[in-house]
């Protein structure tokens, strides 16, 4: 694939041949979810296992992770933020990086895949899809750092109201031993609890837990085959310990939000995006219109 310089955020379309637009019903049904898969999400807070990837654009991307992420990259400019390690342990490295989707066509493209876009919408409730914002969270091989719990929104209540989303797919086979994801079930019902340090003591939040809260938490470890991916709730709890395996664990998430989310701030929404006011909707070349449902 062309590794671009400029900046792919003005383009709301696919660009490359990662994807291919649907363009009948019929094209778009095959990746429409059950309701009993709606019905999980609301219940438990996440949907996890959902092939989203074919083998060869995995591979794809996991090239482009390889360019893309280093500083040297002309298009390295173009992210909100990039850090090669954001761990708080010395001894530990998490790469995170928000804005992939500007710098190359692939993980600009990843946006628009329809398996992703029509699963978004319905679990926002059949509402147009809206892009937040994507990250990168890549572990290496034997000193990959953690991901503390955390809630998702307790990080972007500069946006409202709350009818967002996360999609975590992996560029790796996801495991136990090279650091997977965690959730907590049915903690979306917890509510707004106050943020930890994303990189720092994998415990954190729970000095912020009821008693009644603390005894709820029992993490389930989500291990899947890399391509697929898993949703969930902007207040589902989660989090993700270090990787101590001979593998990677590579992944990308993808954020969003339904249309019609406005800005709660007259500050920055993401750095080097032009403010929105508070009150007008988040809209534009920096949150482009996915999927209208």
């Amino acid at each position: 694939m062309e590794v671009a310089t400029r900046d792919l955020s003005r383009y709301h379309e696919l660009i490359s041949d990662l994807f291919k637009q649907p363009s009948t019903r019929a094209e778009w049904e095959q990746y429409r979810l059950s309701d009993e898969q709606v019905a999980f999400f609301h219940e438990y807070g996440y949907l996890s296992d959902i092939k989203l990837l074919e083998d060869w654009q995995v591979d794809a991307l996991n090239e482009e992770l390889a360019v893309n992420t280093d500083p040297s990259h002309p298009g390295h400019h173009l992210y909100y933020e990039f850090h090669s390690n954001e761990s708080a342990d010395p001894n530990a490295v998490l790469l995170h990086a928000l804005g992939a989707w500007r710098v190359t066509e692939g993980f600009h493209d990843v946006l628009w895949n329809p398996a992703f876009v029509m699963a978004a919408s319905q679990l926002l409730g059949n509402k147009p899809v809206r892009f937040w914002h994507d990250q990168l969270f890549c572990k290496p091989a034997r000193h990959g750092g953690v991901v503390a719990w955390h809630q998702d929104y307790s990080y972007w209540t500069r946006s409202v109201p709350m009818q967002h989303l996360t999609c975590w797919t992996g560029l790796d086979d996801s495991l136990i031993e090279n650091g997977c994801l965690y959730y907590v079930p049915k903690s979306h019902r917890w509510g707004l609890l106050d943020k930890p340090e994303l990189a720092g003591d994998m415990e954190g939040l729970m000095q912020y837990l009821t008693e009644e809260q603390k005894a709820e938490f029992k993490p389930i470890p989500i291990e899947m085959k890399r391509g697929h991916g898993t949703f969930h709730h902007p207040l589902m709890v989660h989090g993700s310990y270090e990787n101590r395996s001979e593998r990677s664990r590579r992944a990308f998430v993808l954020n969003v939000f339904a249309d019609g989310t406005t800005s709660d701030t007259d500050g920055v929404l993401l750095d080097g995006v032009p403010v929105i006011p508070k009150g007008e909707k988040l809209k534009g070349q920096f949150f482009p219109l996915l999927f209208d449902a």
